[in-house]
């Protein structure tokens, strides 16, 4: 990875629950590639006081998708009715979400008041639920990425956690070469290519004053550097006070780049880009991530060793 080495501190432990969660699993893009994986993150769960509503049923899966685009909206609607249920997290990402956006009444979703969580393809979850509804949801962690690993990212668990119980928290995250920064806004965003693929439609949010975190996984420098002046054209850009990379790794560079890397391409970006471009933020396809609640109230406050993020949600586990 091309970007400045970082680490994130929290200011608050994380509290042990009272009762057990109510935690349903969905497969709104792809479906599980492995069954162990599956098996292991139900048992992860099982084991951090949830009980497990699995919605996903292998057998039906269909092509590269965790079901017909009908089967999957109804396990939304399931998930969603089940009065035990105060999580719903998605299984995985790949693809498939945006083929039910138009399928899916997202205020009856958001009249739940259930907590989604996920990100990667899931975003456009995310940002359709806060256009159409104005309700938050969590960009975090997934069924088979993260709690599905052999050895679980203490960090991610905690942080996760710790973001759905408590309104109020503070990253503070170590860095350098980022500008100096103190904004409040809403913070927005998830991953980059997803939200490029919304522009235009009715599920992207118009945000002003916003503060942008971005993702992606395996796109070149270049693409990057595409999808972010797209974004600027478009106008979306010029109306944040900030954005905010996180990881952008798994990319491969060819000999004809010719010293064109991420940091080059960050270069020019910052160059042509009049909104501050902060990097270091811990989330994105790595295993140790933290959780962010979209469509909340933030603060963001950076100076020349690191940057703080006081984030303030208003919708947390009961």
């Amino acid at each position: 990875m091309d970007q400045e080495n970082s680490n994130v501190q929290t200011d608050v432990q994380t509290p042990s629950p009272a009762t057990k969660i109510g935690v349903a699993l969905i497969a709104p893009g792809g479906y599980a590639l492995d069954e162990q994986v599956l098996a292991r993150g139900i048992l992860a769960l099982q084991k951090q006081d949830c009980v497990v509503y699995n919605y996903y049923d292998a057998a039906e899966k269909y092509q590269r998708f965790g079901g017909t685009d009908a089967a999957r909206v109804a396990q939304i609607y399931d998930a969603v009715a089940n009065p035990q249920v105060q999580i719903v997290m998605a299984l995985r990402g790949s693809y498939g979400m945006s083929r039910l956006l138009p399928l899916l009444d997202f205020r009856r979703i958001a009249s739940s008041k259930k907590m989604f969580v996920g990100h990667s393809d899931f975003t456009a979850f995310h940002l359709a639920l806060l256009t159409q509804t104005g309700l938050q949801s969590f960009a975090g962690p997934m069924l088979c990425s993260d709690f599905g690993d052999l050895e679980l990212s203490e960090f991610t668990m905690s942080h996760f956690w710790q973001t759905l119980r408590q309104s109020e928290q503070t990253l503070q995250v170590t860095s350098s070469g980022n500008p100096d920064v103190n904004v409040s806004g809403t913070l927005w965003g998830g991953n980059l290519a997803m939200i490029n693929h919304l522009i235009g439609t009715p599920y992207l949010p118009h945000i002003e004053d916003g503060i942008l975190f971005l993702e992606d996984i395996g796109e070149h420098p270049y693409r990057i550097e595409r999808m972010l002046l797209q974004l600027q054209y478009a106008g979306i850009l010029g109306r944040q006070q900030a954005i905010v990379l996180g990881d952008f790794s798994q990319y491969r560079l060819a000999e004809h780049d010719n010293g064109y890397d991420f940091d080059a391409m960050l270069t020019y970006l910052r160059a042509h880009i009049a909104v501050p471009i902060l990097t270091g933020l811990p989330f994105g396809h790595i295993r140790d991530k933290v959780t962010l609640p979209v469509g909340s109230q933030a603060k963001l406050v950076s100076g020349s060793t690191g940057f703080q993020l006081s984030i303030s949600s208003g919708l947390t586990l009961s």
